[in-house]
């Protein structure tokens, strides 16, 4: 270990994951970067998952400078981050869900990115997205970008959570997350970058595993959740026009997946963006009828 390598955190919440925990464990074991803490907590699972970290406590002490692993009652994720935030020690923290994993060169490729650029408050980069067996669904890679508190309010950006390093003294300086905001990440990226920049990197550093406890799987509990962002911002001149896009989002999306009323969400979408929402009928209905007939 090379003792000028700035300190990282990384912390793994986690709520029943059994199946996948140890595969997130084992990735940050595996990093090429030495100079880690890691700290797990376990959100009062009732599966297997307490069990599954205990098999994995005794290499993890071995390999990391610091270790801390804590398990108690349910609290919810906001929560468990916080706490976790307060234990670091680390300049920087990388927040990891307990069902993703990281590549192995992920540490050391956002340490120096952040150490030569310190004007960049966190750093995401791309995925591939894995099934709960572990299988390649699809990579999701895009063009190296410096996001703008605009482009984020307007929901247009991407800043896959299992790939982020944020500076600590950024994390508390907007004074964590807020346990009332179910969409968290998106509400952290909002206040980040009101204090600095967040920069994407050109580069695949996490697997992100789609099955099918993942809350996005909860489409409409999704949908009021940006609308409960955007409340948390409505001083911004931003807001109007963000809060419009977020109900045409939340309208287009319920309009793909609603069987029963789509009439309704068709009027709303009408409504807002009549001319857009002719073409994305023109465009969408055929593929409707093609795959229904499969």
């Amino acid at each position: 270990m090379h003792v000028e390598e700035p300190l990282v955190s990384v912390v793994i919440p986690c709520y029943n994951h059994e199946s996948f925990v140890q595969y997130s464990v084992q990735s940050v074991i595996d990093q090429t970067y030495q100079n880690i803490e890691l700290i797990i907590i376990d959100d009062g699972s009732k599966d297997g998952s307490l069990a599954k970290i205990e098999e994995m406590v005794a290499l993890c002490e071995q390999r990391f400078v610091r270790f801390q692993f804590r398990s108690r009652s349910n609290k919810g994720l906001s929560t468990t981050l916080n706490e976790a935030i307060e234990w670091c020690e680390g300049k920087y923290v990388a927040l990891l869900a307990s069902d993703d994993v990281i590549l192995e060169h992920k540490t050391q490729v956002q340490v120096d990115f952040l150490e030569k650029n310190q004007l960049i408050t966190a750093v995401c980069g791309g995925v591939e997205l894995i099934d709960q067996y572990n299988n390649l669904i699809k990579v999701k890679l895009k063009l190296e970008k410096t996001y703008s508190f605009e482009e984020i309010i307007m929901h247009r950006f991407e800043l896959p959570a299992a790939t982020q390093m944020i500076r600590r003294d950024a994390l508390m300086a907007v004074k964590g997350f807020n346990p009332d905001i179910v969409l968290e990440d998106w509400y952290m990226w909002l206040k980040l970058s009101q204090i600095g920049k967040i920069h994407y990197m050109n580069q695949v550093l996490a697997l992100y595993r789609q099955h099918d406890t993942n809350f996005s799987k909860n489409s409409e509990r999704m949908w009021q959740g940006r609308i409960e962002v955007l409340e948390c911002f409505r001083d911004s001149k931003h807001y109007p026009k963000a809060i419009k896009r977020v109900r045409w989002l939340n309208a287009s999306a319920a309009y793909m997946n609603s069987k029963d009323d789509r009439a309704k969400f068709l009027w709303e979408l009408f409504k807002e963006r009549p001319f857009k929402t002719l073409n994305m009928v023109a465009i969408n209905e055929p593929l409707k009828k093609l795959k229904s007939k499969k």
